[in-house]
């Protein structure tokens, strides 16, 4: 028998033969302990992965993607490779997503959610990981460089789904693991955060080809390979930013952040103290004079219904000089013609001509899963689950975003909350916003890695646009991005205080902002193609050389059938 596979081998085309590897692991799991082993492996892949997005940013941990291309290859079933990328995918939205469960510690009652929330949303996203881990394994050839250009492109095209399918949750996609603002992150501009994370993918796994057995020569191909589209990154980012010309508005703007944690903000005898703290810090004379001044998401405990007909307006009226704007966060409620009632969670533009008048509102259109409404909620209701979630009614989402006008000052492009993790949700109706204003309450999360990661994701769709961003939250991180993502004036997590702070200049529009996903799309296209071609030629060459009948039965065996 070994005498006729030396013979078939030597069928197989001399070209092939030239670029054929030995797959980096040459095991299959037969026994308990070598199952154990590949789980293992599997989990401490999703763990290097998620360790090397910031604030942590080991690098070394984007080895982990090549360690699931290599485990996902040589899993003996398809099922068995989507067990192993679904393992993978849950350690890494473990690390990524645990802070979720610090927001059911903030109310008693809800506690005991706490661990439900940060397991079941890592075994829900995982999903993603095993599909394309599943469909890695069932399409990919077992020998061949170009093996990497369908697992990147399968990998690129699952994240993309992870950030549409049900709403998306794109929390930590690949290509946010370069910092903001540095060079690699300004890939950003031209494919979005998606085709930069298809790229990272790409060459982190070509790197990871050398790995393991094989000729020095082949190995040595696949180093220089996978560090030119490194580099590729590093260079190709560095020249957007030497072209960075930051130039600043008259307009200034003013963030508060306050320091109320969650908790307290709910507290009745403390309600007073957070409008007064609110306003004092708005009105204070320890900077230049603000154009606009901006509050968080949520940043009171009572609706703008309540606020605008008590004490509440006329303070925040008394806070503000004539001219000013203010923008802020409030939920707000309306009814339908039959008197049903709607709750909105909106961001409100508040003019000061003599008395406070609402220039504008803006609904938030990608609502947070059992957070702002339940999922199926009529079922939720008379099953009794929303009750026991503690989410009375769910708001309502508005219309697809749209810029805001404000009184004096460039439109702006809001946010609110996570919906700054989406790419593409800033609109060019009326024409190009001058920049984004982003307001989120991340106190739900504490000090924990949530609020720095949000700052990260954010701060992308400023890469994407070239339009700068205003952040405001109520515990931090507050900051002012620039066009080119690069995080400046900032107040950290537990500072109370300000920032006065001169809008900047919008950078020329990027090619993402142009074009969107498109690019993104074409890459993977393109990549996905030329794997398929690949591993189509490498099994026609197997049949060819096993003599056809015994490869038909291999090739269903090895694909899990």
């Amino acid at each position: 028998m070994r005498s006729e596979m030396n013979q078939a081998d030597d069928q197989i085309p001399e070209e092939m033969r030239e670029n054929a590897v030995e797959p980096a692991f040459r095991f299959r799991p037969r026994g308990h302990l070598l199952r154990l082993t590949v789980v293992a492996l599997a989990l401490l892949a999703g763990i290097g992965a998620a360790l090397a997005h910031p604030p942590w940013s080991i690098w070394l941990g984007l080895l982990g993607y090549p360690l699931l291309m290599g485990l996902s290859e040589r899993s003996a079933t398809v099922r068995g490779a989507f067990g192993v990328g679904w393992a993978a995918g849950f350690s890494y939205f473990f690390v990524s997503c645990w802070w979720v469960a610090e927001a059911f510690l903030v109310n008693p009652d809800q506690a005991w959610m706490a661990p439900f929330a940060g397991s079941l949303l890592p075994a829900g996203l995982a999903l993603f990981w095993g599909g394309a881990s599943a469909a890695y394994r069932w399409l990919a050839p077992n020998r061949g460089a170009e093996r990497v250009f369908l697992f990147a492109a399968l990998f690129g095209l699952f994240e993309w789904l992870r950030g549409h399918v049900l709403t998306g949750m794109p929390w930590n996609p690949a290509g946010a693991v370069w910092p903001a603002g540095s060079a690699p992150s300004q890939i950003a501009a031209y494919v979005g955060v998606y085709g930069l994370g298809l790229v990272t993918v790409l060459a982190v796994s070509t790197l990871g080809l050398a790995i393991g057995p094989g000729r020095w020569k082949v190995k040595a191909g696949y180093l220089v390979g996978g560090a030119l589209l490194v580099a590729g990154l590093f260079l190709g980012g560095a020249e957007r930013l030497s072209q960075a010309d930051l130039r600043l508005t008259p307009t200034v703007v003013r963030i508060v952040q306050p320091d109320v944690d969650q908790q307290a903000k709910w507290e009745p005898d403390q309600f007073e103290a957070v409008v007064r703290r609110y306003a004092n810090l708005s009105a204070s004379q320890s900077g230049a004079r603000p154009d606009i001044i901006v509050w968080p998401e949520g940043a009171l405990p009572i609706s703008a219904n309540e606020a605008f007909t008590s004490w509440v307006g006329s303070t925040m009226d008394q806070a503000l000089e004539p001219g000013q704007t203010l923008i802020a966060g409030f939920s707000r409620a309306d009814a339908l013609p039959d008197g049903t009632p709607r709750y909105f969670n909106s961001l409100f533009v508040l003019q000061d001509d003599g008395q406070l008048r609402v220039a504008d509102v803006y609904d938030k259109y990608r609502l947070v899963p059992f957070g702002e409404f339940l999922p199926l909620g009529g079922i939720m209701s008379a099953t009794g689950i929303r009750s026991l979630v503690h989410v009375p009614a769910d708001f309502s989402a508005g219309p697809r975003p749209e810029p805001v006008d404000i009184p004096g000052a460039p439109r702006a492009q809001p946010l609110i909350c996570y919906e700054s993790l989406y790419p593409g949700f800033t609109s060019t109706v009326g024409g190009r916003p001058g920049w984004i204003v982003n307001i989120s309450n991340d106190a739900w999360f504490g000090r924990t890695s949530g609020p720095r990661q949000h700052l990260n994701l954010a701060a992308y769709r400023a890469i994407e646009t070239g339009l700068p961003m205003v952040r405001a939250t109520p515990t931090g991180i507050s900051a002012l991005i620039d066009p080119w993502g690069r995080i400046g004036a900032h107040l950290e997590p537990g500072e109370s205080g300000v920032l006065d702070v001169r809008l900047p200049e919008p950078a020329p529009p990027t090619l993402y902002a142009k074009i969107g996903d498109f690019a993104f799309l074409i890459v993977m296209l393109g990549l996905l193609i030329s794997g398929l071609r690949f591993s189509m030629k490498t099994r026609i060459s197997s049949r060819h050389a096993d003599g056809g009948g015994h490869d038909a039965a291999g090739a269903s065996a090895d694909r899990g059938e």
